[in-house]
């Protein structure tokens, strides 16, 4: 799966599920100061991956990721290595 998927799928459910303001999604959007996400949006985030993208996210990996391209990376890294 190409990166441009993922990117377009975890944006689409951005706008959708939490109505991020589209100005904000950007690579370098920080996840809680600039669009707002708590703990439990992670969850959701995580929810979605493994529905979309047939990925098994780790909490642990999620509170890690401080910026929307670094949930896009991560994502991209698991299902790349399914």
């Amino acid at each position: 799966m190409e990166k441009e998927e993922i990117i377009v799928a975890v944006n689409k459910f951005l706008l959708q599920e939490f109505e991020v303001d589209e100005k904000e999604i950007r690579p370098d959007a920080h996840l809680k100061d600039d669009l707002g996400l708590e703990s439990l949006d992670f969850v959701d985030i995580a929810v979605m991956a493994r529905k979309r993208f047939g990925i098994t996210v780790k909490g642990k990996d999620m509170l890690s990721l401080k910026t929307l391209g670094d949930v896009y990376d991560y994502i991209h890294r698991l299902v790349q290595m399914k």
